[in-house]
């Protein structure tokens, strides 16, 4: 495992893009302690205050899985976050909005953006960016139900030990997928809303439906309670109300 650490750059994912990643040693991480232009999913903006969360770029190469599999990525990293926060005594009130969210008891705590680099059939290497707020307490008004370990457990910590668990959490689960253990299911079994009805955003109409699953593409399949399935990528429905 190998970390670089800045004290600011504009986004630790467009850092890694600009990079060979060929030569990158696989499982490097870019650690910053300031983003001044962080990205989140969409192209929207990722805000964290300087110095008091954990923003950084993993990046490695998954060469052992095939490109039709990109989504198994995103389930790798959410379960490592999720293992992650169980360290704090969070695991039953963890959930993971599709497609790659992270929320303690309703409220959203991290967000992860993976860009794939293919090579033929296969993954030549992949930039997974997270963002998880820590230390931080205030946040701007267009932030959605923003929370934070501070504001979760009343305590600050000292982000350098949590950033050595964070990434042996998340080493075990890309270990998982070198071995080929299948992590769907227990990906679903954090999926907010799996199996109850709420409202979406679907196109142009807002739908009354009820998430059934994630295809193999990472879209999400939705029953409508008008008897419609739907299979739902990221441009086609809209966050959850």
């Amino acid at each position: 495992m190998k970390i670089e650490k800045f004290d600011s750059v504009e986004s630790t994912n467009k850092y890694c893009e600009a990079l060979d990643l060929a030569e990158v040693e696989d499982f490097t991480c870019f650690w910053t302690l300031e983003q001044t232009a962080g990205i989140g999913q969409q192209g929207n903006r990722w805000h964290a205050e300087p110095g008091k969360n954990l923003t950084f770029s993993l990046v490695i190469h998954p060469v052992f899985l095939p490109a039709d599999r990109q989504f198994q990525l995103t389930e790798c990293l959410s379960l490592a976050l999720v293992d992650f926060l169980s360290i704090f005594n969070f695991h039953s009130s963890v959930s993971i909005k599709w497609p790659n969210d992270i929320y303690v008891a309703g409220k959203k705590i991290c967000g992860t953006l993976v860009s794939t680099h293919l090579q033929g059939h296969r993954i030549a290497s992949a930039i997974c960016g997270i963002g998880i707020n820590i230390n931080q307490t205030a946040f701007p008004d267009w932030i959605p139900n923003p929370t934070s370990l501070t504001l979760l457990t009343g305590k600050e910590f000292d982000l350098e030990p949590l950033m050595h668990q964070l990434l042996e959490c998340i080493r075990n689960r890309y270990n998982d997928l070198r071995i080929d253990r299948n992590l769907e299911a227990e990906y679903l079994s954090h999926l907010l809303n799996l199996n109850t009805p709420a409202h979406y955003r679907y196109r142009d109409e807002v739908i009354t439906a009820t998430i059934t699953g994630v295809d193999s593409y990472g879209r999400l399949l939705l029953t409508v309670d008008d008897g419609r399935h739907l299979v739902c990528d990221m441009k086609s429905i809209g966050r959850m109300e």
